[in-house]
């Protein structure tokens, strides 16, 4: 059924020499680890022992100016904060590299002081502590930036600086323009975007699915960029009181038609962490209960579960085999 839908005879790509062993699986999901790729776990584990110069050979197999998802990787592993200073002093070669990681992880590791409670429970010392970490981060990857200015991945990230820092619409567009003068269609960037445009950040009602809908309007066939369509309709379930509030045949169809023209489409290329992708598409089906094209969604995945977009669910991996289940 699923060539019919959608050519190519429903086969899957050829085996990646570079995909991790697929762990056991509970009820048919597994939490994809290090974007599914061996490189990105080689480089995960230099980063937990603190071994910078491991973590300069690991990397080196992928552009971290240009690649989101391996600098997320490493942004997301507890005690970098703890060694990379050093390297950024001390390794002149590799500064800039060292500014990046850095400056992300500092995003990171401000926002677990913060938490994700309402503003209105952040105590004065969590926001202290924010602050002070952001503030690191925003010196970080401005060096960093300036020292590489062909990057695209500081001004993302400063894009979330930014916004937690409240600096104001004037900076962050500033630092979109920037972005997007680098990779016009950089889907991280939109996404960032999407999450600055909504009504709890100072946005109005609508404004991000108009710009998630213009930007994937641009983009050629095939391109990944169509997921921030669907992430636009998270953001406005997430700030809608109804939870049934993607479920309507327009909204089926708009995010349906997204999938076949995006990560469904024979363009589409699959990287280290495509999952995250298809799991962007997955949820927004079934938010929307789609009942098409999410069953090829959630069987190309193949019970690969990642985090995001899943954590505005309160049991995120559980919502993820429920929704998979009746898929």
């Amino acid at each position: 059924m699923f060539g019919k839908l959608f050519g190519r005879g429903g086969e899957r790509p050829a085996a990646d020499p570079h995909a991790l062993p697929v762990p056991r699986k509970q009820n048919g999901v597994y939490k994809l680890q290090a974007l599914g790729d061996t490189r990105v776990m080689a480089l995960v584990v230099a980063a937990e022992s603190g071994d910078w110069d491991a973590v300069k050979m690991a990397s080196a197999r992928f552009d971290l100016g240009r690649d989101h998802q391996v600098l997320g990787e490493l942004s997301d592993v507890d005690g970098v904060q703890d060694w990379i200073g050093r390297a950024v002093e001390e390794d002149k070669e590799h500064r800039a590299t060292a500014l990046l990681i850095s400056g992300s992880r500092h995003i990171i590791w401000g926002w677990e002081a913060r938490t994700s409670a309402r503003a209105s429970d952040v105590s004065r010392d969590q926001w202290r502590v924010f602050y002070e970490r952001l503030r690191i981060a925003e010196e970080h990857l401005l060096e960093a930036a300036e020292l590489r200015p062909e990057w695209i991945t500081p001004w993302r990230r400063l894009l979330t600086s930014g916004r937690g820092m409240s600096l104001g619409t004037a900076v962050n567009e500033a630092r979109l323009d920037a972005a997007l003068r680098r990779d016009p269609l950089d889907l991280e960037t939109h996404i960032e975007w999407v999450s600055h445009l909504q009504p709890r950040w100072h946005g109005e009602p609508g404004e991000a699915l108009e710009f998630a809908r213009k930007a994937f309007a641009d983009a050629p066939d095939g391109h990944r960029l169509g997921c921030v369509v669907a992430m636009a309709h998270i953001e406005d379930w997430v700030e809608s009181d109804d939870k049934n509030r993607l479920d309507t045949p327009e909204i089926q169809r708009e995010l349906s038609d997204a999938a076949k023209r995006s990560i469904l489409h024979p363009g589409y290329q699959r990287r280290p962490g495509w999952q995250e992708d298809f799991n962007i598409f997955a949820m927004a089906l079934s938010l929307a209960s789609e009942s098409v094209v999410a069953p090829r969604v959630y069987h190309e995945l193949d019970g690969a579960f990642t985090r995001w977009p899943w954590t505005y669910m309160a049991q995120p991996e559980k919502a993820y085999a429920r929704f998979r289940r009746h898929a």
